[in-house]
């Protein structure tokens, strides 16, 4: 697992790029709270936004997640921890505050792009 990637993936950079293409600017790899050792794709800290890009063989898509032939057993726990722990953050960045966005990485990023921006825009006007 060491060898996968866990931050600039591809659909995080495109992500990203659309982002900045769109006048937004951000934050990468910071904890939306100090306290939970968790970090968000994308962070707009002021206006209390965090961006999640889930892949989704390792965040359990319900549309394209097939388990593992070999090792099954192990690799459904694995994804389902990750999922258990994807549904803890959101709530415990939304007990907070936070708005959460998720997007799989199959989605639509220009879409997503624009969702984010109309969030943040939204957010940052109600400051």
């Amino acid at each position: 697992m060491t060898a996968n990637k866990g931050k600039d993936t591809k659909p995080e950079l495109k992500l990203r790029t659309a982002l900045h293409r769109r006048g937004l600017r951000y934050r990468v790899g910071i904890r939306p709270l100090p306290e939970l050792r968790r970090t968000a794709d994308v962070v707009f800290p002021k206006a209390k936004v965090a961006v999640f890009v889930d892949g989704c063989f390792w965040h359990g898509c319900p549309d394209h997640y097939r388990p593992a032939r070999k090792s099954g057993a192990e690799w459904g726990q694995k994804i389902k921890d990750n999922r258990d722990r994807d549904a803890s953050t959101t709530i415990a960045l939304k007990d907070e505050g936070w708005m959460v966005l998720r997007f799989w990485e199959h989605e639509d990023l220009e879409l997503a792009a624009e969702e984010i921006k109309a969030t943040v825009e939204c957010r940052r006007a109600a400051l």
